[in-house]
């Protein structure tokens, strides 16, 4: 496996070799520091941890975390992911160069949230008619289950809260990479919006 933390700058069009317009987000991926390597005859399993983003002010990072970068002796980091990979060691530097043209990736983001909203937006409900004094137009409608279970089930599709969630898009194509400004250029939508952090990563077969 292989994998980078990132931040999404926005999207953009380029033209491929044949004149077709591609769609791309442009995501600013790297450079990531290695801070910590998990390894299975201490802590029972192999990952890492790595850095992204390095930090203003070392008063706004939780001190048992601040120790996770003074024992690497690396620049304490905004963001801190563990991913389960091999083959690095404290201090390695992982770059967008890990990544070329034309790889499928996943990546993962936090959604945009969208508030509070009715079942319609949230769930796609149909809603009632209009028309007629129906009275019944954007509401959710019944939710009981008459005597028996005396309940509304769990999961039932209601009213609340929508998006601000972890979202995971697979078979995403990297368009292109720029080493030289840190830059991968995914074909399509990812999760999130502007300056959102995300993981992009590849298993390997």
């Amino acid at each position: 496996m292989k994998a980078i933390l990132g931040r999404k700058v926005g999207m953009t069009q380029i033209f491929d070799e044949e004149g077709r317009m591609v769609p791309v987000t442009v995501v600013e991926a790297g450079p990531c520091w290695v801070v910590q390597v998990r390894s299975k005859e201490k802590d029972g399993y192999e990952a890492v941890q790595i850095g992204f983003k390095e930090a203003k002010k070392e008063k706004n990072i939780k001190k048992p975390i601040l120790g996770i970068f003074k024992k690497a002796g690396i620049q304490p980091c905004k963001i801190l992911k563990e991913f389960k990979m091999s083959g690095y060691n404290v201090g390695d530097r992982i770059t967008v160069e890990i990544f070329s043209k034309g790889e499928v990736v996943s990546v993962a983001g936090t959604s945009k949230g969208k508030g509070f909203q009715g079942v319609m937006k949230r769930h796609n409900f149909r809603g009632g008619p209009d028309t007629h004094g129906s009275m019944f137009n954007r509401a959710p409608g019944s939710i009981g289950a008459s005597s028996f279970p005396s309940r509304v089930w769990k999961g039932k599709r209601m009213a609340g809260h929508m998006g601000n969630e972890r979202v995971t898009v697979k078979n995403i194509k990297v368009v292109d990479v720029i080493p030289e400004q840190n830059l991968i250029l995914l074909k399509g939508a990812v999760p999130g919006g502007v300056n959102g952090i995300l993981e992009i990563w590849k298993v390997e077969v």
